[in-house]
């Protein structure tokens, strides 16, 4: 009985065989072609993935759910989170995938010796705690315990060895890609390459966890548009950097680990070649004008939701050198906030065709400039998760919507869901205040990290 970390989020647990692999993404690329696996995964693992009776996806996003990956799993059991909304189930289930929905904080026997609980969030994200012979995973993949945290800790404590894997990078994993109104690159938050460590270790002492492994964050940029971001990513030396816990012990985030010894030993995959692809490759031509067709499917797809409406006056598309603004109905008086995206028109069509605008934000090639009063996390929280989280993924499009839906999330975990909110609230004002690049902003992470612990 053992487990394996391998590729960008993906564990293999195995017992006999292999039983379970989460978000296994083996082959291509992701984010209309602008990211590649930074390591090559090796032959055994990808065999493994292969036969594994189950395999897990956390959310939506192409390295997670990867479309090229799963041609090669179509005859698997896949576990899904129960999100608002079902629209990866209804998808995947479509496409003649055999998909099952778990129930939310419930555990589910896979083999006589691994069993999974599965704790979904309204960012459309989850986790997943995995047991392996007594030995409890707790997979956060790119999320955090959105509205759980006091829950997520109580099944930690009921183990004696855990492993905490995370998303934890620089930041670029996220969408960096900002101008100011002159046309000069925003330098981003990443490029300050602060130290990795403290960050792991902050999170995995918050929760109790007794070991940390780096996850979720191993690719490459390989669009000629978004190289640029490869300069901020984060090489595997980085997450040591600063680490110094006495209760947490930093794996390496490429094991094998024999849960009945407690012993693991490094796979230490190839790094994966290095080229650059030009985006013709992936069906962008950044000479392409929109046609009026699809200038109206534009209108249509952002008109109908309603949670921008009183946070954005206008979002204009810059296709092609041509300005296409989408004015956006006012509610209670203009905000003064206007986004100009400046994208591909084909990458643009299919990601508004496909309900997948956030693959356009991470994949860091469509250039964004924020015009008028924004705060400090800018795109958050007045677009990004209202469209792609909320609107393409949980299909909550009117106020009406919107209500129901945090209504669904909040009665899961009613204490846990009010205390997240308020805490979130007061994260905001702090980070409005606050510049990510002071020593303030280090010292006030640190603060909320210990606080946390008793939270």
């Amino acid at each position: 009985m053992h487990f394996d970390t391998i590729g960008n989020a993906t564990i293999i647990c195995y017992e006999d065989k292999p039983v379970l692999a989460t978000d296994p993404w083996i082959v291509g690329s992701a984010y209309f072609g602008s990211w590649g696996l930074s390591h090559e995964i090796p032959a055994a693992q990808r065999e493994a993935v292969k036969n594994c009776q189950y395999l897990w996806f956390s959310h939506g996003h192409p390295d997670h759910i990867n479309a090229e990956s799963l041609l090669a799993l179509s005859d698997r059991t896949i576990l899904l989170p129960d999100h608002v909304g079902g629209r990866i189930k209804h998808d995947l289930t479509e496409q003649g995938l055999r998909t099952e929905v778990l129930p939310d904080r419930k555990w589910v026997q896979l083999s006589p010796h691994i069993r999974v609980m599965c704790v979904s969030d309204y960012n459309q994200d989850a986790l997943l705690f995995i047991d392996v012979n007594g030995r409890l995973l707790v997979n956060f993949n790119d999320g955090n315990a959105l509205g759980s945290e006091r829950f997520v800790k109580s099944v930690i404590r009921q183990f004696e060895r855990s492993f905490l894997l995370r998303l934890f990078s620089y930041g670029d994993a996220d969408m960096i890609n900002y101008f100011n109104e002159d046309g000069e690159r925003i330098l981003p938050a990443a490029a300050q390459k602060r130290p990795v460590g403290p960050i792991i270790q902050g999170y995995a002492e918050m929760y109790g966890c007794t070991d940390a492994i780096p996850f979720s964050c191993f690719h490459a940029y390989q669009r000629s548009d978004s190289d640029w971001v490869n300069d901020y990513t984060t090489p595997p030396e980085a997450f040591t950097a600063g680490f110094d816990s006495r209760t947490v012990r930093l794996l390496p985030a490429f094991i094998s680990y024999d849960c009945i010894t407690d012993r693991y030993t490094e796979l230490r995959p190839a790094i994966a070649p290095r080229k650059l692809i030009d985006p013709s490759v992936f069906g962008d031509d950044w000479t392409e004008q929109a046609s009026k067709s699809e200038i109206a499917e534009l209108a249509a797809y952002f008109g109908r939701i309603e949670g921008l409406q009183g946070h954005i006056d206008t979002i204009l598309f810059r296709v092609g050198n041509k300005d296409v603004p989408i004015d956006i109905p006012a509610h209670g008086g203009s905000s003064k906030r206007q986004i100009v995206f400046e994208v591909p028109r084909g990458s643009l069509m299919s990601a508004i065709r496909y309900q997948v605008f956030d693959d356009l934000l991470i994949g860091n090639f469509m250039k964004t400039t924020l015009i008028g009063k924004w705060p400090a996390s800018r795109l958050h929280p007045f677009f990004t998760p209202v469209v792609a989280k909320y609107a393409d993924n949980g299909h909550a499009y009117s106020r009406h919507d919107l209500h129901a839906y945090f209504h669904a999330y909040r009665s899961r975990d009613t204490f846990g869901f009010v205390l997240h909110r308020l805490q979130q609230n007061s994260v905001q004002t702090f980070r409005n205040f606050i510049s990510p690049q002071s020593r303030a902003f280090d010292y006030g992470k640190r603060t909320f990290f210990f606080l946390k612990k008793f939270a």
